[in-house]
């Protein structure tokens, strides 16, 4: 965990009340994680905002910036702005645990909290599934209304005659 150290937010010894942290996030941030990345040049801001509580920290964490993505349909490089805000309460225990997303557990003889990770998910949260560049030609529109007008409609399907027994229990309740 200490390729990540820089992402600290040490909170001991700060008075109760907000402070503001800034994260620079790019290519070496990625680089920290490994696996693969949908996009590549990162030019992005982690804006961590910690207001600290005597017995709980409270975190808001915005990323802001851009990320160069491959456009499914053209396959041409396009800039996509990311935007993405997370609020996250860390309360302090016996050991760590993140079962809970809204909620962290971390000892309490911790000194700092690591943003990495949440700062991490927030961007990967950001990249939509489906990258369509906005600076598609008429052509590549054309080609994408046919496309879309010909995807499966779905429809309800009949029910299950296994799962109906069980379905009438349900709304009995």
């Amino acid at each position: 965990m200490d390729r990540f150290r820089d992402y600290d937010v040490v909170f001991s010894g700060l008075k109760n009340g907000k402070h503001e942290f800034r994260f620079e996030i790019d290519k070496a941030f990625f680089q920290l994680y490994d696996t693969e990345q949908e996009f590549t040049e990162p030019k992005i801001v982690g804006d961590v905002l910690m207001d600290k509580h005597t017995t709980f920290l409270e975190f808001w964490i915005k990323t802001s910036g851009t990320v160069s993505l491959i456009c499914d349909i053209s396959n041409e490089n396009f800039e996509y702005p990311i935007e993405n805000e997370i609020k996250v309460l860390v309360k302090f225990g016996e050991e760590y645990d993140d079962s809970d997303e809204d909620v962290i557990t971390i000892p309490s003889s911790d000194h700092a909290f690591n943003v990495a990770q949440l700062i991490y998910e927030d961007v990967m949260l950001s990249i939509p599934m489906k990258k369509v560049s906005p600076n598609l030609s008429d052509e590549d529109l054309e080609i994408l209304e046919k496309f879309e007008a010909s995807e499966p409609k779905t429809e309800e399907q009949e029910s299950d005659p296994r799962w109906d027994a069980l379905k009438k229990l349900k709304d009995k309740n």
